[in-house]
């Protein structure tokens, strides 16, 4: 009665909350470490049913059980560290499959039956391909190593955490694989190098073995031109495995082509080439971008800074505001962009929360040639959009935007709420249409977005800051408070210099909510310049 009671209810749970993309978003993810540990309480069950015959998987389900407690405890908190996001994708995609394998052929269905049904609706491959991508992307951005990541020390990560967020070696093999799949053999060997480091450091493995580590290392530092690093470790794999016929290949290939290559370095005074190192990208401000992520770049100058003020602002004396006016403080000039401090309540954050978690989608990009919403990759996390009358809070917070601004938000489009995944990010991008994409909100009919409200509903403990590109402004999270800014002149033409990005999170949870204010309505609310710039 027990298991049919528990399959009901986790079958229940685990049709209604289905969604693909899990990875782009914590808060979905979130429901996940809940079907875990229905799961685990599950295989409790079976394990003291078949006690006898199934030891092995008993300490699986010890392992798992204790991991799942944990994380119940503070789910957002356990999926904010990436690591524990992206072991928590590969044991639902892989692991859980293992075991299923393994037990296939006992004489009790329902453990089984129980599990079947519900690996329909676990993360697959592309979910566990992104969080490994997620990694690799946290290592580039905030220059981390891998030892940093498997160790699970980043920054900003509890010691209490990281205790039970390393990666294995058969975690690093996997990172690596995933990288050569790519063909992204910069990666490919960082992560090898690593898994092979701890291999050699004596942990154990019951999947990998070094030769395995090293044929992949010794390809993919071939492809990066380092022909004498090849050829060691092709050496290195023949020692431990002297009947490999690919390496055996491989090294005499090696050292003809070394041979090769120091002949023209003497003939030719030529040059090694070696390609080692991130492969090009199409973002072209991509090493701006991380440095803002980072903290570093470009700095405004004394002077300027001198310039900027905190108030209390009234908006020119509004009825609400004049007794009690908000908190407003400037954080960079040209483009102006002010934040407001202590906008809203911790309880109308967990309100809206709560109404867009089960709508919570992947966050889609209009395809400025066919006009087609479709997914990016440069944008992960997931969104929901709530209406005015969908609940009291979220029209107090729209009237609320439209008392301090000033701006009428009739015309606006509806809240968007969005939680960002593992290594979640939105890549640098502009909230206008630009010239080049005329009917960017023709659907709408109320004109460009004149301007975003970008209300922080999180502290995120590191990464995930919001940076102006062209400019060099950094803007970090802190919930509760709530940035403004014009995308538009007073003319109407594109200010460029808004062109933002939302840095990819490293250790926390971010859920944000903006409201993009358009034109139509503000005619006689921001008064026309007569010159394109104004």
């Amino acid at each position: 009665m027990a298991f049919c009671w528990l399959w009901l209810h986790v079958l229940l749970f685990t049709c209604s909350s289905a969604h693909n993309d899990f990875f782009t978003s914590i808060g979905h993810m979130t429901d996940l470490l809940f079907t875990e540990k229905d799961l685990v309480a599950s295989l409790k069950e079976y394990i003291r049913a078949e006690e006898s015959k199934l030891e092995q998987i008993k300490k699986w389900a010890h392992r798992l059980d204790v991991l799942s407690a944990a994380a119940a405890q503070d789910p957002e908190g356990f999926l904010g560290h990436p690591v524990n996001a992206f072991k928590l994708m590969k044991r639902l995609n892989t692991e859980w499959g293992g075991l299923e394998s393994l037990v296939l052929t006992d004489t009790s269905e329902v453990f089984i039956s129980n599990l079947t049904v519900q690996r329909q609706h676990f993360p697959n491959d592309d979910d566990q391909t992104g969080a490994a991508k997620a990694l690799m992307r946290l290592l580039d951005t905030y220059q981390l190593d891998t030892n940093t990541i498997a160790s699970g020390q980043l920054p900003g990560s509890s010691p209490a955490a990281s205790q039970r967020s390393t990666l294995t070696v058969d975690d690093c093999y996997d990172l690596g694989k995933v990288a050569y799949s790519d063909a992204d053999y910069y990666h490919t060997e960082l992560w090898m190098v690593q898994a092979l480091k701890q291999l050699d450091e004596g942990e154990s493995s019951g999947t990998v073995d070094a030769v395995a580590i090293l044929d992949y290392l010794s390809y993919s530092v071939y492809q990066q031109g380092a022909l004498d690093r090849a050829l060691d470790f092709t050496r290195r794999l023949l020692e431990l495995d002297p009947t490999h016929q690919r390496a055996g290949g491989n090294l005499k290939y090696f050292e003809y082509q070394l041979i090769k290559q120091k002949k023209m370095e003497e003939g030719e005074a030529g040059q090694r080439t070696e390609t080692r190192g991130r492969p090009a990208d199409y973002l072209p401000e991509r090493k701006k971008y991380e440095q803002l992520c980072r903290g570093e770049g470009v700095r405004m100058t004394p002077r300027r800074q001198s310039r900027l003020f905190c108030r209390y602002y009234d908006n020119n004396r509004h009825p609400k505001y004049v007794i009690s006016p908000v908190k407003q403080e400037d954080e960079w000039d040209r483009p102006r962009i002010v934040r407001y401090h202590d906008i809203v309540s911790e309880a109308e954050i967990e309100k809206v929360k709560e109404l867009a978690k089960p709508r919570l989608r992947r966050a889609t990009i209009s395809n400025p040639v066919t006009g087609v919403l479709e997914t990016a990759h440069y944008r992960i996390s997931k969104s929901a959009w709530l209406g005015a009358l969908e609940h009291p809070v979220v029209d107090q917070i729209n009237q609320r935007i439209e008392d301090i601004t000033g701006l009428d938000v009739t015309t606006a489009e509806e809240l968007q709420v969005s939680n960002y995944g593992v290594g979640g990010q939105y890549e640098p991008h502009f909230d206008f249409g630009r010239k080049d994409e005329p009917d960017a909100f023709e659907e709408l009919g109320t004109g460009n977005r004149i301007a975003t409200w970008l209300l922080y509903m999180s502290d995120v403990q590191a990464g995930g800051a919001t940076v102006f590109t062209d400019v060099g402004a950094i803007i970090w999270p802190k919930k509760g408070t709530a940035v403004f800014w014009y995308n538009l002149y007073p003319s109407g033409e594109g200010d460029y210099l808004t062109r933002h990005a939302a840095c990819p999170v490293l250790v926390g949870n971010k859920w944000v909510s903006n409201k993009w204010i358009h034109e139509r309505g503000q005619e006689f609310r921001r008064r026309c310049g007569l010159h394109e710039t104004d």
